[in-house]
């Protein structure tokens, strides 16, 4: 069906930018604390992209090479930080915007997809979603500047914004 396409084709653009900016936030990062949550989603992302490529070639469904567009700016712009700034920017924009972007996505891939392996595949990765965002507000680097940023609406508390990654239906990622 072609919403399950779509779902398989954004998770993997999202998942394949997941991985490919915590690789960059491995060496970049200057926080030992960012580091090893950049080390996590890189393990996680990988073990569900994984997963995700045996579905998607069981199901006949080609996915792209790499990710997104816009999300190739995304590391370009991030690569181009370092230190402190770097930490908060990844924090900020793929710890909790790119999460609860996800976490959306995927709630709403699991009401609306019809192959029954993509939605077990789906409803699997969601709670590991929901735990990086969860881990993402816990360092420091997400509340710098709460005042500013304000509460918009995240699925557990925290100070933060929306944005896309690993999601589905829509967009992608873990």
């Amino acid at each position: 069906a072609r919403p399950d396409r779509r779902c398989i084709e954004e998770a993997a653009g999202g998942g394949m930018f997941e991985v490919q900016v915590a690789q960059l936030a491995v060496t970049k990062a200057s926080d030992t604390a960012v580091k090893d949550f950049a080390s996590k989603l890189v393990d996680h992302h990988s073990a569900a992209n994984n997963e995700l490529v045996k579905l998607a070639t069981a199901k006949g469904v080609e996915l792209p090479a790499p990710p997104p567009r816009g999300k190739g700016r995304e590391i370009e712009k991030l690569g181009k930080l370092s230190g402190a700034q770097f930490d908060r920017e990844f924090v900020r924009e793929v710890g909790i915007k790119d999460h609860e972007k996800d976490i959306k996505d995927f709630e709403k891939a699991s009401k609306d997809v019809k192959d029954p392996e993509l939605k077990a595949w789906v409803d699997k990765t969601l709670p590991s979603l929901k735990q990086h965002l969860a881990s993402a507000q816990q360092l420091p680097q997400a509340k710098d500047d709460g005042a500013r940023m304000g509460n918009r609406g995240t699925t557990a508390p925290a100070t933060g914004t929306s944005g896309g990654g690993y999601g589905s239906a829509g967009k992608t990622g873990t």
